[in-house]
């Protein structure tokens, strides 16, 4: 980063008169991650967790669907539920659709890097998801690096076929969670694997 300013003047955070200017990279060049960098960046995110695991519950927040069922995303914990390999979507019983909401786990950690929901089918969802492309690059990175890593699917089924419900109890999560795939979750942890 440059600052331009008067060569006998300090850099003043207020002044409008300051001018700031951000050298691109080059469009041929890449960026990754160190392997001491990674091992921070996940170790942030497992303490955050963590933390968000074991907070005592102030207000219990339930959502209720108009049929009465109640979904309590204060205590809902995306590790307690059966996990599947990270390529479920190819698996032939996920091409049924069934509203649901959906989680991508670092179970080796562990780590909760991506909410989501949907009311299509696995398979039909993950055609065309960006997380793909995130996971896939958080793989082998770790690979790069020979770092253990153990990338799992999780599913909380049965969930409102209400598109609201859902978008609400996802939003809720990725709040409490702050899982680093959601765009939602940037600001906190940036976009290292986008």
């Amino acid at each position: 980063m440059e600052y331009k300013t008067n060569k006998n003047q300090q850099l003043s955070l207020f002044e409008p008169s300051a001018t700031y200017q951000f050298k691109k990279p080059s469009l041929n060049q890449e960026y990754k991650m160190s392997d001491n960098y990674l091992q921070s960046w996940k170790k942030r995110i497992y303490n955050y967790q963590q933390e968000a695991k074991k907070e005592q519950i102030k207000q219990t927040n339930l959502l209720t669907s108009e049929n009465n069922i109640t979904w309590d995303t204060d205590n809902f914990d995306p590790f307690s539920i059966p996990t599947h390999t990270d390529q479920f979507y190819n698996l032939p019983k996920y091409n049924e659709s069934e509203s649901c909401l959906y989680f991508i786990l670092d179970t080796e950690l562990p780590l909760l890097l991506y909410v989501g929901e949907t009311k299509l089918s696995p398979y039909q969802r993950w055609l065309n998801h960006d997380c793909k492309s995130y996971i896939q690059r958080y793989i082998e990175l770790h690979r790069q690096y020979k770092i253990t890593t153990t990338v799992r699917s999780a599913f909380w089924w049965g969930i409102s076929p209400e598109r609201h419900i859902r978008q609400r109890l996802e939003r809720d999560l990725i709040l409490k969670w702050r899982s680093p795939f959601n765009k939602e979750s940037w600001q906190h942890w940036g976009q290292p694997f986008k």
